[in-house]
């Protein structure tokens, strides 16, 4: 049986030191590794073993009883949050470490949101408690307060298959099918064993567990209860579904894309489908387990392996029969740009830092012609740190960043027409658009409601790919748009004329012309934070979220100890966390995580400072081309409207 578990934490909860004694326990590696002493299996990077956390979601492998495990290390640190989110994309379980000391800290809600969303059952294991201060039984509280009051207790209730009175009383009232045999007195092991498995696989309870992962306490023991209480079910039989969940490149610079097998098999030299109508050969399958890799025939449903031979595959792709592309949460809200030497060829820059782009989607990785910048999107200044070294140990290039900046977006606020035309000699297409306001968060949404009739249904096609082709830009800033539904009315083209691009520069000229008239508004990213404090501390927290343009739902209790949520901007925000440390000593929880893209606090003042020219961007014009005589000509957008031939 083949398991993917993922292992995560707050950086510093113990996890990498967990991870290399499950290895060890299950004699995958000889000795155990020490994040202190820089030899952890896992954390085998130059940058992990100097910093002494992990970056990178590596994977070992252990056999246990009669089960393959593929172990998923990710980063602790939040800077490092898509990398964490791109493998939960093929876990079947996770274990989340919490500190017994520290408790439930800032980035375990996240990790809980995150796995929640991609509905991965969940183990915590509660680590340190040989340390002082350790105390398992407030952490159990805190858990059950703050993520799920459906906590199961392993290390007390469970063991070997036997169950506490307790424990069986826990499950029967999750089940009335049991709770009819529990009152009468009647019960099967095997039964309550097998309803305890679906409930944890339905994510109705949580296991925990705890012990000392630098001590050796309880690891055993726990990995002993993990294997008794999962289980997948992968066919080798059914047709070829595979997710790529990374992508690297290794030292002869060879592209190697990770992915889960969900269903058939896949062998060396086979043609795998993606993307759209992609379809390439395997060239070779490297089965890895921490840095080092062995070849491979063949993979099996539920394996974990790299293959190379793919040139376009991207994290997130599905392969074979899975075509839906996953959608990913943790999006960076901050930009800056990659500052060169001026010895460094820029366009040699740019190659590598292409390159990485492949390895992280996240980093978005643009060139912006008019400046001459590489310009990149990021999750924090930490991020920044390890990218400056990455790109000085494997490309050997000298590179610093600009000061991290708010990534803004901009949406419409009134419902309007756009039109377009392009017809240069020799060319014809022109495009009549609806643009609408839409949910906050939504993201661009295209509906047709053109007839045949009027545009065939290529042409119509063509509008739709060219509206999703890339991210287009507001005039207000040239940021993003976002929030809108484009509604495609009616359209043009030319028998003999039209050709390649045309329906290009008619769609963007349309929606550009329909921005002009429209009432265009700035958005930036806000976090929803969750904010405990004691109670005499509240109102300090109150009035500075106000100040910082935030607002905040009713406050409400637990003992002595005040608890708010709301939302803040992030440009106002993202320093807080500091800030409440230094006042409250320490003791006040702060968990923040991007909540979507709201209206701007200071638009003007943005829009001032950015100063973006809609008028002289080289990509777009709101202005139409139409011909006379033998002549095209640029009519403006206020003036195109009553030209428009299909008017």
């Amino acid at each position: 049986m083949n398991k993917t578990i993922g292992i995560f934490a707050h950086v510093d909860a113990g996890k990498t030191t967990f991870s290399e004694q499950l290895l060890y326990h299950t004699n995958s590696i000889k000795q155990r590794g020490r994040v202190d002493h820089k030899d952890t299996f896992l954390d085998n990077h130059e940058i992990e073993k100097q910093r002494g956390i992990t970056v990178f979601a590596d994977q070992g492998v252990m056999d246990y009883r009669d089960s393959t495990y593929y172990l998923i290390d990710n980063p602790g640190h939040v800077d490092f949050s898509p990398e964490m989110e791109r493998s939960i994309q093929v876990l079947d379980y996770a274990i989340i470490i919490i500190s017994a000391v520290e408790g439930v800290e800032g980035h375990t809600e996240t990790i809980w949101q995150l796995l929640k969303k991609h509905s991965i059952p969940v183990f915590f294991f509660i680590n340190k408690i040989d340390r002082i201060g350790a105390d398992v039984e407030r952490v159990l509280d805190e858990i059950r307060a703050e993520l799920s009051k459906d906590i199961v207790n392993l290390t007390e209730g469970f063991n070997k298959g036997e169950m506490s009175e307790a424990m069986i009383e826990f499950i029967a009232e999750r089940d009335e099918a049991l709770l009819e045999q529990y009152i009468n007195g009647s019960y099967e092991k095997d039964v309550w064993l097998h309803t305890m498995i679906k409930l944890i696989k339905k994510r109705e309870i949580f296991p925990c567990a705890s012990g000392s992962a630098l001590q050796d306490i309880g690891i055993s023991s726990f990995l002993e209860k993990l294997d008794e209480l999962t289980v997948t079910h992968y066919s080798n039989d059914q047709a070829f579904a595979g997710r790529v969940y990374k992508v690297k490149h290794d030292h002869n610079g060879t592209r190697i894309t990770f992915m889960k097998l969900l269903s058939g098999t896949l062998h060396v030299r086979d043609e795998v489908h993606y993307g759209n109508g992609i379809i390439e050969k395997v060239t070779q399958i490297r089965k890895y387990n921490g840095s080092k890799f062995h070849t491979a025939d063949q993979a099996g449903a539920g394996e974990l392996f790299a293959v190379t031979g793919l040139s376009e595959a991207r994290a997130g792709d599905g392969m074979g029969v899975l075509q839906e592309k996953a959608v990913y949460e943790m999006v960076p809200t901050l930009k800056s740009k990659v500052v060169i030497d001026p010895s460094i060829h820029v366009k040699e820059a740019l190659r590598c830092f292409h390159m990485l782009d492949i390895e992280d989607p996240a980093l978005n990785v643009t060139w912006e012609e008019n400046v001459q910048e590489i310009h990149i999107h990021v999750m924090g200044a930490i991020q920044l740190e390890i990218l400056k070294q990455v790109v000085k140990e494997r490309f050997q290039l000298d590179v610093a960043f600009g000061d991290p900046e708010i990534i803004y977006k901009e949406t419409i606020d009134s419902t309007v027409n756009g039109y377009g035309h392009f017809e240069p000699l020799g060319h014809y297409a022109e495009v009549h658009l609806k643009l609408e306001p839409a949910e906050r968060n939504s993201g661009i949404a295209f509906e047709n409601a053109c007839h045949m009739n009027d545009l065939a249904v290529g042409h119509q096609n063509l509008v739709r790919h060219h509206i999703f082709e890339k991210e287009h830009r507001g005039l207000l800033t040239g940021s993003t748009l976002t929030d809108m539904k484009v509604t495609l009315l009616t359209g043009r083209a030319h028998n003999k004329h039209t050709s390649g691009g045309d329906f290009r520069e008619a769609t963007y000229r349309a929606l550009r012309q329909g921005l002009e008239k429209a009432e265009n508004i700035l958005l930036e990213p806000y976090y929803h934070f969750k904010i405990k404090v004691e109670m005499d501390q509240m109102g300090k927290v109150l009035a500075d979220i106000q100040t910082a343009h935030g607002s905040f739902d009713p406050p409400q209790t637990e003992g002595n100890k005040a608890l708010l949520t709301g939302k803040a901007p992030v440009a106002t925000f993202m320093n807080y966390s500091t800030e409440l440390a230094a006042f409250t000593q320490g003791k006040g929880v702060m968990n923040m995580i991007v909540g979507g893209y709201y209206r701007c606090h200071n638009e003007e003042e943005v829009i001032k400072r950015i100063g973006y020219n809609k008028n002289a961007d080289p990509e777009y014009s709101s202005s139409s081309i139409f011909c006379s005589k033998g002549q095209g000509y640029t009519v403006a957008w206020d003036e195109a409207e009553a030209k428009m031939h299909g008017l």
